[in-house]
């Protein structure tokens, strides 16, 4: 008897995924890097390539991936002037973590830990102790901050060896539970212009003999997400944000590094049915699903109890040509999430994972109207969305 054939292509393989390069080379890497090179006890120098400072700025534009600055000389002239400098040097870039988002970025960025250790796994993910998915950008509905990620961030650790610390950024951000969890530690100073931060970031890393500084822009990634990365308005953000990089770089007070980061890279979209895969709207992919968290290029599928292999078997099926789709162990055993998942992080992941490898998206129009509207998303691990620049400038 012979064995019935597959009827289409075989589903991308778990470990075929680009996994990012924990421990070595990714956001999570950077600022224990630094910080050991200013004698914070506990740190290691996980990215060989860097060279200690006794000052350094990490400056963060959300939205500002490698490729995407690769692409735009014109626009970013001095930004693409520091291309070789990128990771001590090499020319290369790093990585920011799966999934390419900003909640899950910041929090590796603060905490120093990948996301199977920091705990914030998504745009949204599944609270265990209650059930509900959990906006962790917005921190809503609201969940004690502490108890969801109980690790120090680096700006703790920093502040207690003495180091001066401070963070830089819109006083929007000052008192949000997700700068709580990561950002913390030293002096919170809030400025709404972009050149008003370069100028208080340069004054708060002369304010000390060893200083660590964190700095932030937020709308290049406003703008890509509107209109994308290939509009006017998202060129026209390129172009301000480099004269930032310029004004920092040329206030960097003596013997100070800065860095040039982003949280993930970004991709367009096209609108249409080819490209965006209506979750809302396909029976197919809502059976045996209890809720729907991420965001449309890194999705986590929770399953109703029992439902679990027949959801991954089904999505397979349906998007596996296209998506690296794995249960929750099959990502944990490949690294996905990093080198470990801590016990309180295991059930926040979907029971299915999903991450994106063509250029599509799983949007959920009824349950997520805004976010199924953006142009430019990220969140997946191909090159676009997860290589990010790391810059210097040093004095």
């Amino acid at each position: 008897m012979a064995l019935p054939t597959w009827d289409h292509p075989e589903p991308l393989a778990v470990d075929s995924a680009p996994v990012p390069e924990y421990g070595a080379g990714s956001l999570a890497d950077v600022l224990p890097t630094l910080a050991a090179g200013m004698s914070v006890p506990g740190m290691t120098a996980a990215i060989p390539e860097l060279t200690p400072a006794d000052r350094n700025c990490v400056f963060l534009i959300d939205g500002l991936g490698w490729e995407q600055l690769r692409a735009h000389p014109d626009e970013a002239p001095f930004m693409s002037s520091l291309l070789a400098s990128s990771r001590g040097g090499t020319g290369r870039p790093i990585t920011a973590g799966y999934p390419a988002t900003t909640a899950t970025s910041l929090a590796s960025v603060g905490t120093g830990l990948p996301p199977g250790a920091h705990g914030l796994p998504g745009y949204t993910a599944r609270n265990p102790a209650t059930g509900e998915l959990m906006n962790q950008l917005r921190w809503n509905p609201w969940t004690d901050p502490r108890a969801w990620q109980p690790h120090p961030t680096i700006f703790q650790l920093a502040d207690a060896a003495g180091v001066h610390t401070a963070q830089v950024s819109s006083p929007t951000f000052q008192n949000t539970p997700l700068t709580k969890v990561a950002l913390s530690g030293g002096t919170f100073h809030g400025r709404l212009s972009g050149e008003e931060r370069m100028d208080l970031a340069a004054e708060q890393l002369a304010a000390g003999d060893r200083s660590l500084v964190y700095t932030y822009y937020a709308e290049v990634d406003g703008k890509g997400h509107r209109f994308g990365i290939d509009s006017d308005p998202w060129r026209g953000q390129l172009m301000y944000v480099d004269r930032l990089v310029q004004r920092l770089a040329e206030q960097l007070p003596p013997r100070s590094a800065l860095y040039v980061t982003a949280d993930h890279g970004m991709i367009d979209i096209p609108f249409d049915e080819q490209h965006r895969i209506d979750f809302d709207e396909d029976w197919e992919l809502r059976a045996g699903v209890a809720l729907l968290g991420g965001e449309g290029r890194a999705r986590h599928v929770y399953a109703v109890p029992g439902a679990q292999a027949d959801v991954l078997t089904c999505w397979r099926e349906v998007l596996g040509e296209q998506f690296w789709i794995a249960s929750r162990d099959e990502a944990i055993a490949a690294g996905w999430f990093g080198p470990r998942v801590d016990e309180r992080v295991y059930a926040r992941l979907g029971d299915v994972i999903a991450a994106a490898r063509d250029d599509v998206l799983i949007i959920a129009s009824e349950r997520e109207p805004k976010e199924s509207a953006m142009v430019g998303n990220h969140g997946s691990m191909t090159p676009v969305e997860q290589l990010v620049p790391l810059l210097q400038v040093r004095t």
